[in-house]
């Protein structure tokens, strides 16, 4: 039996992968901060579904999900969604600091409680949505750049821990673009929008080929590894993303 915990699976891309894995015949613990949504995949799926409210930034939600996994008799697979991202060129506090304390600081307390786990339980997959925004500083938003650069790093480190101290535990960095969710609002033109779907199609399968980072789509793959080309002197006078809907 396979099974696996989707935290952040009410909306978007991880609603979405957890259809995606249900319809494989995987058995999910599901997650997230609203959990009605959830209660539709329990119904749908009442056999291999077990749903558990659980919030990044709270400190018991490392023993929530322990808990979950508990229930499941264990897993190999923890699929991490949650995160939060807005423009911000006027740098209000409240934005910085709130998308600080989700993308990184609870980044860290879920990711590193699933690793611990899995040190303990004979290794796993861990593969977390991060963004395409870690590979440069964006200045309309500025602290989700930071903690998408955050967040592919301390993936990138774990990884290295993890085969040095013999684990068996994979990693798979999701990278995607735009993509047609809540989370971007209706603020703004983004580019080569994803549609969810899509990305979660790309998501199982790099999970699937046990890839260690794969960025979606293949216009984003192109567009990324330009950025990374553009000297430093540029990147700083570019506008990356318009923040008006005109």
């Amino acid at each position: 039996m396979r099974r696996a915990v989707v935290l952040g699976a009410s909306s978007g891309i991880g609603m979405e992968v957890c259809r995606l894995l249900l319809d494989e015949g995987w058995t999910l613990g599901v997650a997230s901060r609203r959990t009605p949504l959830l209660m539709q995949l329990k119904e749908q799926w009442p056999d291999r579904v077990e749903v558990a409210t659980i919030d990044v930034n709270d400190e018991e939600a490392p023993q929530q999900l322990l808990d979950l996994i508990a229930t499941l008799g264990g897993i190999q697979l923890f699929f991490y969604a949650p995160g939060i991202g807005k423009q911000n060129p006027s740098l209000e506090a409240d934005i910085e600091m709130a998308t600080v304390n989700t993308n990184a600081m609870g980044f860290t307390r879920m990711i590193g409680t699933a690793y611990r786990y899995m040190a303990k339980n004979g290794g796993g997959h861990i593969a977390a949505i991060t963004s395409i925004a870690g590979t440069k500083g964006l200045g309309p938003a500025p602290s989700y750049s930071a903690t998408k650069a955050f967040q592919n790093t301390y993936l990138q480190a774990l990884e290295q821990l993890a085969n040095t101290q013999d684990l068996h535990i994979r990693f798979t960095d999701i990278r995607p673009g735009f993509v047609d969710t809540a989370l971007l609002g209706d603020d703004s033109h983004y580019p080569m929008l994803l549609k969810k779907e899509a990305v979660a199609k790309e998501i199982v399968r790099a999970i699937h080929r046990k890839e260690h980072v794969r960025v979606i789509d293949w216009r984003w793959r192109i567009v990324t590894a330009f950025w990374r080309r553009i000297p430093k002197w540029i990147w700083r006078k570019l506008r990356i993303i318009r923040t008006s809907s005109d």
